[in-house]
């Protein structure tokens, strides 16, 4: 999403969840293989030929965007109940419950 200019301005606050590359990838293994019936090697061949390209070219630079950046490690958790509470603030600033806001 940061990598868009025009969705960048659209955005009140900016958030970019940090996650190692070794975690992303062990989970893209685990899924391709288990959801959608692909091998290790053709899940492998796909990373280094498209995914971690793409990667590296659109969404690690996009981090420079964000407000808030969260690294995902044991106390991402904090964090996430950061933004939360900022999102109630602003729920509660409205007026508005969290229904009309989401829905």
């Amino acid at each position: 999403i940061f990598a868009e200019p025009t969705v960048i301005d659209l955005l009140d606050v900016r958030v970019f969840v940090d996650t190692p590359d070794d975690i992303r990838f062990i989970r893209r293994l685990q899924r391709d293989i288990v959801e959608r019936g692909r091998t290790v090697d053709s899940v492998i061949a796909q990373y280094f030929a498209t995914v971690r390209p793409m990667h590296l070219e659109f969404v690690e630079p996009s981090k420079r965007h964000a407000d808030i950046i969260i690294p995902e490690n044991a106390k991402t958790e904090i964090g996430i109940e950061f933004i939360c509470s900022k999102i109630r603030e602003e729920i509660n600033g409205n007026g508005k419950t969290e229904k009309e806001i989401f829905v």
